[in-house]
């Protein structure tokens, strides 16, 4: 038994889930982005974003201690104990790791203990850079299996900046934004009407939740009354498309998640017939740090989308002869050693298994299927 959310992972999955994660460290390495490690153990804070849900510890000191629950968080922490933040300058870092949250939301698969892989490009803020991170989430979609996956993309600027023009009290745009983001238009139209929006950026906000598809979007967006700051957060986001025409993306520009975190654009990642996010990330701008773009990838997502099979792959060989045990190893076979000197035991054990050789005697036996 382990504690709910929890889960063990046997051979099959725990070694795919292993050569995932190097597939991926080696493909942000190659773009140039430099691993971290972070401490699994952080001190309480009750303003960071995941306080209520973390699970908390008391050392023997009587400090409050808690789990890592995310790594934005983290990766800035690290940044300021060293320095600072950079300035005018781009830094890459790469993370990987377990979080672990006390309560789950849905979008998490009720998961407890999860692990992630991810990537923040920090100390600039431009189009180029935004288009870098969201080509590069592409490209670790592509590694891990997915193609087909689609990037969908919001401009939470956008909403927050046509929420602002409002002029409302907070209580009310949060739930205006709330109406935006489950694109439910008969709350969204009755809230304007009620609050006395006016006319014209009411039609606007009432625009928003259709605004989905292709890169045509744009160009409906544009057709709207719109402010000047709105208008300019439709030009970086149309600098950071031109930037990425064979890159498969979705605009949704009526998403309206964490308005006081994403400053810019932010994305999530769907493949066909799964219904949860791959992967999430975006613009925060100030949020946590002065410049910062970022996504993360969840591995026990991408390994449920994926349908893997859970079947063990056996060894090529099993070896009584362990010199040749070894040459075959450095020829890139994977093989086992024998625990008996009973031919006909490990000849069974061998056809069970579906091994194919048995290196005996300085040559390999092949045999038969069971």
């Amino acid at each position: 038994m382990v504690p709910e959310g929890t889960r063990y992972f046997l051979p099959p999955e725990a070694r795919l889930r292993r050569e995932m994660e190097e597939r991926l460290f080696r493909l942000l390495f190659a773009w140039g982005y430099e691993p971290v490690e972070l401490p699994a153990l952080e001190f309480y804070d009750p303003s960071h974003p995941l306080a209520e849900r973390a699970f908390k510890l008391v050392d023997k000191t009587g400090e409050v201690l808690a789990l890592r629950s995310e790594f934005t968080t983290a990766v800035a922490g690290l940044l300021r104990s060293n320095g600072g933040p950079p300035s005018n300058r781009p830094v890459r870092l790469q993370y990987a790791g377990t979080l672990w949250l006390r309560e789950a939301t849905a979008e998490l698969g009720r998961s407890r203990e999860f692990r992630q892989v991810g990537a923040e490009l920090v100390g600039v803020s431009s189009p180029q850079a935004d288009a870098e991170v969201l080509e590069l989430a592409w490209e670790c979609l592509k590694e891990v299996g997915f193609p087909e996956a689609r990037i969908e993309v919001g401009l939470p600027a956008l909403v927050r900046d046509l929420l602002e023009a409002t002029g409302l009290p907070e209580d009310r745009k949060e739930r205006l934004r709330q109406a935006i983001h489950r694109k439910n238009s008969p709350e969204l139209s009755a809230l304007l009407e009620a609050y006395g929006v006016y006319p014209e950026l009411a039609r606007t906000l009432l625009a928003l939740p259709d605004l989905y598809g292709g890169r045509e979007v744009l160009e409906e967006a544009r057709r709207l009354p719109l402010s000047s700051k709105a208008r300019a957060d439709l030009d970086w986001l149309e600098a950071v498309l031109n930037l990425l025409p064979e890159v498969p993306l979705l605009l949704d520009l009526g998403r309206a998640r964490l308005l006081g975190f994403y400053t810019g654009l932010n994305f999530q990642a769907y493949t066909p017939d799964f219904g949860l996010p791959l992967l999430g990330g975006g613009r925060y701008d100030g949020a946590l740090l002065p410049y910062a773009v970022g996504f993360a990838l969840g591995l026990e997502r991408v390994m449920e989308a994926l349908r893997l099979p859970t079947s063990e792959t056996p060894p090529q060989a099993l070896a009584l002869d362990r010199d040749l045990a070894r040459r075959l190893r450095e020829e890139g076979l994977r093989v086992e050693l024998a625990w008996t000197s009973d031919l006909e035991e490990l000849r069974a054990y061998a056809r069970q298994r579906g091994i194919r050789w048995l290196a005996l005697e300085g040559r390999l036996e092949e045999l038969a299927p069971a």
